[in-house]
């Protein structure tokens, strides 16, 4: 049990830090001389960064993304947070339903976010206010990374779901 545990533990701990890479790597967007993610555009070339702010193309799209990976994260943190308070207060036999709702909403918010970059990134890559042509670029690994975390945050909230607390 004490094994099933400590998986349990190292896999959220592994979901909350591709979150946190995600969103904080600079690298959803990249190319031979640039690369962006959701926050800044820097040049490899003069190793400059660009802040993305509202001058650029679809910056609404850009600010839906910042939020829910944000969200997404925060919920990661929050679920692991409650679980090891569940393990200490649930009756033996009791299901983490409450931990399975709040890392499911992680999921559903890191999905969101690679969802809508997935379907506006040539639209948000067309801006006049980038330093270089970014557009013929393809996706980093932050952005693999999103969709990885996704994929862990829905297993392990579907685990604690299922899962029901034993001595």
């Amino acid at each position: 049990m004490l094994i099933l545990l400590a998986f349990i533990i190292v896999f959220h701990i592994t979901s909350a830090a591709l979150l946190f890479i995600s969103t904080i790597d600079n690298a959803w967007w990249v190319g031979d001389n640039f690369s962006t993610d959701v926050w800044r555009m820097c040049d490899t070339n003069t190793s400059t960064c660009t802040a993305i702010t509202d001058e650029f193309n679809d910056y609404q799209s850009i600010q839906a993304v910042q939020a829910t990976m944000i969200l997404s994260t925060i919920f990661c943190c929050v679920a692991f947070l409650v679980f090891i308070l569940q393990l200490f207060r649930l009756k033996q036999g009791e299901r983490f339903v409450l931990t399975s709702i709040i890392q499911l909403l992680s999921c559903l918010c890191v999905m969101i976010a690679a969802s809508i970059y997935t379907d506006r990134h040539e639209e948000l890559h067309k801006s006049r206010h980038y330093n270089v042509e970014v557009s013929q670029g393809q996706y980093g690994y932050s952005f693999i990374l999103a969709w990885i975390a996704f994929a862990f945050t829905l297993i392990s909230g579907v685990m604690y779901l299922v899962l029901r607390k034993r001595k």
